[in-house]
């Protein structure tokens, strides 16, 4: 078998590396995952409930380590990736929750009773990105065990560390073989045969939008369900009458965390014309101050993006911008750079339009709340932003108004374990999270029963 490098994006050093598995093993994966299904769909619910909770316990008790092998792997900074591995422990204590509650109804009909089940899918398949490797794996696999159905699970090629340790964590915690396996290798062979194998169900895809489309035509021709998560080109808009001290403060957490490499970035900057050179005086000194550190270290904010390669293509978005001002990071190993502010000086400025994921933030002034809205929704993507206003008539306008499946108001936050999450347009379909991701990994059966005699 094939093997993959693994690369510590804040030295560009391999330190490991691990199998890139064929068609052979991953088609031996499913059909172990299937058979695995037949008896875990059976299991009963407070029983499946329990060992959901133990899985979340195991993670707990490998916080630290799970943390220390994602800063290593992905170059998260250290309190970024102990937020992450306790993301997944309380995702899995969430839904072990659902097992118990997985209601169906009871339908008033002539001539008898009407009753729903809610039906495990079978075998889903879930791709990874590298972005938040743990994280998104937990978004998919815990609703999808919760609801009966068994999982294989592609990690991102670059980042398989935490998705491969969890895969171990879940035997540990006592999950039976087959239930959930990890498998690593390339998209265009493991995620292509999750897409064409018959004996998967469904493909939950975290990535570009490019390949999601491609995906979604692959599973058409067996009408195979999907969740798609894809990309973003977020707006963050600053009203005159927000404030200002606060939103510059924050503006740099909300496009520069994670190095920028996250779907939700707030990368475009909306300020209303009034008050727009002075946000710009208040962004400076809070771009500049952002701490681009070493990711082990406590102190960092953000670390380094994910590859050379990468790193290329986010500097091919900065050499003909109009530069505003740029923050610190190191030099030598590693593949760094710095926190950057563009001026956009038209809507169809490439860093204005296209989603860099990276650490550039792209700036433009609106006239007033109708020119706001139409700029926030002038792109094909719609998945998070935020809106920065006193007036909750304006808060509540604008969040209607804008073309996006996640919005913050006089915040940054996109994703709570509880809420749904997900996006508008080209940024996907469905949405994961929340009381109701449960159901999309089952189908509805509806059964009649005669009192006629």
């Amino acid at each position: 078998m094939d093997s993959s490098d693994v690369i510590n994006p804040a030295t560009g050093a391999v330190f490991t590396a691990v199998p890139a598995n064929g068609v052979t093993e991953t088609d031996a994966a499913i059909e172990r995952a299937q058979r695995a299904f037949m008896s875990w769909r059976e299991v009963a619910p407070g029983d499946r409930a329990r060992l959901l909770r133990r899985f979340a316990a195991v993670v707990d008790d490998h916080i630290e380590e799970l943390a220390a092998l994602e800063v290593r792997n992905s170059g998260h900074t250290i309190g970024n990736a102990r937020w992450e591995a306790g993301n997944v422990r309380d995702v899995l204590d969430y839904y072990a929750g659902a097992p118990e509650r997985l209601s169906g109804r009871q339908i008033p009909v002539p001539g008898g009773i009407d009753v729903t089940f809610h039906e495990p899918l079978g075998v889903v398949g879930i791709i990874v990105p590298w972005n938040f490797p743990m994280p998104i794996a937990g978004w998919g696999f815990a609703p999808a065990l919760a609801a009966g159905n068994t999982v294989v699970l592609k990690p991102a090629e670059v980042t398989p560390l935490t998705a491969i340790r969890l895969g171990e964590l879940a035997l540990e915690a006592g999950l039976p073989e087959g239930v959930f396996t990890v498998i690593p290798g390339k998209g265009s062979v493991v995620g292509q045969r999750f897409v064409e194998h018959p004996a998967v169900r469904k493909v939950c895809f975290t990535g570009s939008t490019p390949v999601g489309k491609s995906i979604m035509a692959g599973c058409a021709d067996q009408v195979k369900r999907v969740t798609l998560e894809l990309g973003g080109k977020s707006a963050n808009i600053v009203f005159a009458d927000a404030d200002l001290e606060r939103a510059a403060a924050t503006a740099p957490g909300g496009v520069f965390d994670n190095a920028g490499q996250d779907c939700c970035a707030r990368s475009r900057l909306l300020v209303q014309e009034s008050v727009y050179e002075r946000f710009l005086s208040l962004l400076e000194p809070a771009v500049k101050a952002f701490r681009v550190q070493d990711p082990a270290l406590d102190t960092a904010e953000m670390g380094p993006l994910i590859s050379a390669a990468h790193r290329d293509k986010v500097a091919s978005y900065t050499g003909d911008a109009e530069v505003a001002f740029t923050g610190e990071a190191p030099g030598g190993d590693g593949w760094w750079f710095p926190p950057t502010v563009l001026l956009a000086r038209s809507s169809s400025d490439r860093h204005w339009r296209e989603e860099v994921f990276g650490p550039v933030l792209s700036v433009m002034p609106f006239h007033d709340e109708a020119e706001a809205i139409e700029l926030a929704n002038d792109t094909e993507y719609g998945l998070s932003g935020s809106i920065w206003t006193r007036d909750l008539g304006r808060a509540l306008r604008v969040s209607r108004g804008v073309q996006s499946g996640n919005l913050s108001v006089n915040s940054h936050s996109s994703v709570r374990y509880w809420t749904p999450f997900g996006g508008m347009k080209q940024s996907g379909l469905g949405r994961e999270l929340g009381p109701d991701a449960l159901l999309s990994f089952t189908d509805v059966k509806n059964v009649f029963i005669s009192t006629d005699s």
